[in-house]
């Protein structure tokens, strides 16, 4: 089963950013890394990535989903017919495969540590 897990959000400068969703809008910072810091309202699972301005990378909406079984969800989606553009892919910050719909939209699956 898949859940949503962040939404990316296009910022000329992370930093600037990260302060102005914790001090304006007063939501918690939940990871600052470089290239990867995100926000989410107390008690909320699903993230704000605060991406910072960059080219987008073809096809990718900047939308992440999470699944406690990884291995079960990616041959579940490839079972039902899904195009897997990447396969899982075990990374220093976690294990990720990409996913496109039909009209080349990539998504991305992270495990659930």
């Amino acid at each position: 089963m898949l859940t949503f897990e962040t939404v990316a959000v296009v910022v000329r400068d992370e930093k600037k950013a990260m302060k102005f969703w914790k001090d304006k809008i007063g939501l918690r910072v939940v990871t600052s890394w470089p290239h990867w810091v995100t926000v989410a309202p107390r008690g909320s699972n699903v993230r704000l990535h605060l991406c910072p301005d960059s080219r987008p990378e073809k096809g990718n909406t900047g939308f992440l989903f999470s699944t406690k079984d990884i291995v079960r969800e990616e041959k579940r989606l490839r079972s039902n017919g899904v195009k897997i553009t990447q396969p899982i892919k075990k990374e220093d910050w976690g294990t990720i495969f990409w996913f496109a719909d039909p009209d080349g939209n990539e998504f991305q699956v992270i495990q659930d540590e």
